[in-house]
């Protein structure tokens, strides 16, 4: 073999091992940038992002490992940057990108960070700057060192500590609290979905807290609430006159888990995601249930259904109910 043969195929077999590299690593950066971004796209963008800086490096980084959570840190923190801007500027409560599991780890590991991924932690985290979220998401979910927390957010290590210090104190004003037995939510979801699918005021009633909350994210792009509706005969009649109705134009629902939490996910005649619907738990009832059916946050499930052709269906039903 020619010598220029022979640097090409050494060449190749490096590509390679990169790439194995990259990919063993991948539900990591998916990880972490999902947690500081609240976004699925936003956080697979991030992670090819990741990928092409890697790949176009002149060097081998020291730590792989180390590089990339680098990286994909501080790509997420730009984009967390401009996306805060969009954010102030939304229609209606912002939500999280619904995530039913996360599409790279293994589920013993998405078991283990469940918490940290719920929707209540996610927006929990909206409290914290971009440089306080990121700290707190390695240090805190992943226990990155703070020499590799500072290298990655291009502050000392002292700065990181108080970076921490200050997140902490944010998380603990308002930190959510779950369930411990995982068992036990569940049964509390399938009792709520029984007693949603049938329309059962009582049944739904005594399965919500007093205070509990019904949070709609429509994003101006699909029928939302105007705002929240709390209390439990609220929530329960509400739930009760809605979904019979759209049972009665073919809505189904599978209840999957979503974002580590019981929930739903809500599709019309033909199969598509309508909206996605997650429980938190507390003490044995339902503190808060939280829809997604913005499209633009539902399109990474599949292809997504017309919202605004289903209202006026259930609007026909309802008179014709009536």
């Amino acid at each position: 073999m020619s010598k220029v043969g022979q640097v090409e195929q050494a060449g190749q077999a490096g590509r390679t091992g990169r790439v194995e590299e990259f990919e063993e690593l991948r539900p990591l950066l998916f990880s972490i940038a999902y947690r500081i971004l609240g976004s699925v796209g936003e956080a697979e963008d991030a992670v090819q992002e990741t990928w092409l800086r890697f790949d176009n490096s002149p060097t081998r980084p020291r730590s792989t490992k180390a590089f990339l959570s680098a990286t994909v840190t501080r790509i997420a923190i730009d984009v967390l940057r401009s996306a805060r801007v969009r954010r102030e500027e939304y229609v209606g409560p912002w939500l999280p990108e619904p995530l039913l599991s996360d599409p790279y780890e293994d589920p013993e590991r998405s078991a283990e960070l469940a918490d940290s991924v719920s929707m209540a932690a996610l927006l929990l985290l909206e409290r914290l700057n971009p440089l306080e979220r990121s700290v707190f998401v390695l240090r805190e979910v992943f226990a990155f060192g703070f020499d590799e927390i500072a290298a990655a957010v291009g502050r000392s290590e002292a700065a990181c500590r108080q970076l921490l210090v200050r997140a902490r104190r944010h998380m603990r004003a308002g930190r959510p609290r779950f369930e411990a037995d995982r068992q036990e939510r569940q049964e509390l979801a399938t009792r709520f979905f029984d007693a949603l699918r049938s329309g059962d005021v009582d049944g739904l009633r005594e399965l919500l807290s007093a205070d509990v909350q019904l949070v709609g994210d429509g994003g101006g792009k699909a029928p939302q609430l105007s705002r929240a509706v709390v209390g439990a005969e609220n929530v329960a009649r509400l739930l009760a006159s809605v979904y019979p109705l759209m049972a009665r134009i073919d809505v189904t629902f599978e209840p999957r888990e979503v974002n580590g939490q019981p929930g739903a996910v809500f599709r019309d005649r033909d199969g598509r995601v309508l909206h996605t619907m997650v429980l938190d738990m507390l003490g044995g009832r339902i503190q808060s249930i939280r829809s997604v059916i913005n499209p633009d946050k539902l399109s990474h499930l599949g292809p997504v259904a017309d919202a605004w052709a289903i209202d006026q269906e259930v609007r026909r039903a309802r008179r014709q109910q009536g």
